[in-house]
């Protein structure tokens, strides 16, 4: 529901901050036994034709505002473009739905005493509403050969489970191209004891010291939210109840903050009353930079988002997607004269991600608003590593282009030669050639 019809006071076993990846899963589950609380930020995904079908995937990343829109833009410090779901269903309502079990490493370095059976029932859980088996077209079925042919190998064929080689993904697009997202997992809930608040924009956690010794431990015992028309809400929990924080890499911490729960001299330079003094709030935050190609192709090209993914010994993954773009012409020419209609173009993108990253950066308050983004600045390869781990995935991009598998992507040329037609940078001619190559990562 709209969180207007919310009473201005209410309690609860959890309250949920953030309707997303993880806030819906989790609440669905509580709310078998306890009463749950969402507070989402934004609305609901169903019924938006770009949110919900693939085809749509680009609009919603480029059609945005400043305090609606279900993708929120921002671009880092560093001066990259970023986006953060503001939708029921979070992130996992505006990705491009690739869907994989983590790296079976990610338990063994995790610190943390994992129940690897439970672990298998909870993805089992997931996928049963939400995966689906991709069906490849012309430049997947392509890519797929073509990472065979550079050597990232074997072949896994379809599988959910992180294994080295080349696969085929799971994807969070059913077979008539319809996304599913972690919004869907709020049908597993038992709807009377769960509550969805939309348009509930939470500003602080309320926190009080359990006792009359001012010394001893503060919790949290509520949240303050606002819904649309500026109104305040007290949603608080029972005894023994919690918060969970499930806004975000962005979200939460910014949250933490606006609360009193950080590093000291920081939060009283902004008047933010200190209620808990710790220094790592904010610290640490990472991204995955993203580099690669795109080409235009001479052949139609199906609409697909990521399907095939090659998993490299040397840290790097790549993956393909290809999309229709509006071509448009330079708005004043004495020449050409506007299309009646937008040209469609199609592009054909592979990509190589690293694994990690090891480079870290941090987060800071823009404003005391919970609306406004914060500032970010994730300083992209910072660290050595992820530089020469983005230089072996990009090298094999090349590799991947000079594939038989790639030979019906080119054009003729005027001289009977073949060539591929690049959308944006291409990779540097010398592949050999670190320095160049490393230049390519940093600009790309």
């Amino acid at each position: 529901m709209n969180a207007t019809y919310f009473p201005s006071e209410d309690y609860y076993d959890y309250i949920v901050v953030g309707g997303g990846t993880a806030g819906c899963p989790l609440a669905a589950t509580l709310s078998q036994s306890y009463r749950v609380l969402v507070l989402e930020r934004g609305g609901v995904p169903y019924g938006n034709q770009n949110l919900m079908n693939q085809e749509g995937f680009l609009t919603t990343l480029t059609e945005v505002d400043t305090f609606d829109s279900p993708a929120q833009s921002f671009t880092s410090e560093d001066g990259v473009l970023n986006a953060r779901g503001r939708v029921l269903g979070g992130s996992s309502a505006i990705n491009a739905g690739f869907y994989s079990r983590a790296d079976p490493e990610f338990y063994e370095s995790s610190g943390v005493n994992w129940d690897l059976s439970l672990v298998n029932q909870s993805y089992e859980w997931v996928e049963r509403g939400v995966v689906f088996r991709p069906e490849l077209k012309n430049w997947q079925s392509a890519v797929r050969d073509a990472l065979l042919e550079a050597g990232i190998d074997p072949y896994h064929g379809f599988t959910l489970d992180h294994l080295v080689g080349t696969k085929i993904g799971g994807s969070t697009f059913d077979s008539s191209g319809k996304r599913h997202s972690a919004a869907d997992l709020l049908n597993y809930g038992k709807p009377a004891n769960i509550k969805v608040a939309l348009y509930a924009s939470v500003e602080r956690v309320l926190l009080a010291s359990s006792s009359s010794n001012v010394l001893s431990r503060q919790s949290a015992i509520g949240v303050v939210y606002r819904d649309e028309t500026g109104r305040y809400h007290h949603a608080m929990v029972k005894e023994k109840g919690e918060v969970l924080l499930c806004a975000g890499a962005i979200g939460s911490p910014q949250l933490l903050l606006l609360s009193g729960i950080g590093p000291r001299p920081y939060l009283s330079s902004w008047g933010i009353p200190v209620v808990y003094h710790h220094p790592y709030v904010g610290q640490f935050v990472y991204d995955n930079p993203r580099n690669g190609i795109s080409i235009l192709p001479p052949i139609p090209l199906e609409y697909s988002l990521i399907q095939v993914a090659g998993i490299t010994e040397m840290g790097a993954y790549v993956e393909a997607a290809s999309n229709v773009i509006p071509f448009t012409t330079p708005s004043r020419s004495a020449f050409i004269r506007p299309p009646s209609s937008p040209l469609l173009l199609t592009v054909a993108t592979i990509m190589e991600k690293i694994v990690g990253p090891i480079s870290t950066g941090s987060l800071r308050l823009a404003s005391t608003d919970v609306r406004v983004n914060p500032i970010v600045r994730f300083n992209y390869f910072s660290n050595p590593i992820d530089l020469e781990r983005c230089v072996n995935g990009t090298r094999k991009i090349g590799d991947i282009l000079r594939s038989r598998s790639m030979d019906d992507f080119k054009f003729n040329e005027w001289f009977g030669g073949r060539n591929f037609r690049f959308v944006g940078p291409s990779l540097p001619v010398d592949q050999s050639n670190y320095e160049q190559m490393a230049d390519f990562c940093r600009r790309t």
